[in-house]
């Protein structure tokens, strides 16, 4: 059974994008066949909710993530809120992964040097859909109210504990509407 490669091999931004896939240009496509996104849910908990507080884990360094981590920060994050503050929190998952990452395969196993090509024709296939994530970029943004301020904080650090690369976490207090002064 083929396993997909370790994150870091994928997680350098090394050369430019390769996503152009269009459904109404096919013709114009770099990418023949796109790979599917394991990433599906990009909003959850109550969005429509008032809240005092804003919490983004920010990226500390230029990554690609490819959707399947995305999806499994996702997920921790989710059920922890979710088993803590339950409808008391709105996670947004801000990017989106578009760009199409390829791999070269290559035999192993006695012989595999007779039968491998090596680095002849090393374009490669489309194996995975990524996010380029730069520098000060949001890649979770939760809201919730200031007495769930920790449980918020360890939500987070569970996500960017999934995540290659490094990750602060910013907090945003909302201010109190102030009623304008009368000019004199």
């Amino acid at each position: 059974m083929a396993r997909i490669r370790p994150g870091r091999a994928v997680r350098k931004i090394n050369s430019q994008a390769w996503s152009r896939y269009s459904v109404s240009k096919p013709r114009k496509n770099f990418v023949k066949a796109l790979p599917h996104t394991s990433l599906l849910v990009f909003n959850m908990g109550v969005k429509k909710g008032t809240y005092n507080m804003t919490m983004n884990l920010v990226s500390e360094q230029n990554v690609q993530l490819r959707s399947n981590a995305l999806e499994a920060a996702r997920q921790v994050t989710n059920k922890y809120l979710e088993r803590e503050i339950p409808n008391a929190y709105s996670l947004r998952i801000v990017p989106y992964p578009h760009s199409v990452l390829r791999e070269k395969k290559f035999a192993t196993g006695a012989g595999a040097d007779r039968i491998s090509q090596g680095m002849t024709l090393s374009f490669g296939r489309p194996t995975a859909v990524a996010a380029r994530v730069f520098r000060g970029n949001t890649i979770f943004e939760l809201k919730t109210n200031a007495s769930n301020r920790r449980i918020g904080q360890t939500a987070l650090r569970r996500a960017a504990a999934k995540l290659s690369g490094t990750y602060k976490i910013k907090v945003q207090e909302a201010q109190a509407a102030q009623p304008a002064q009368a000019a004199a």
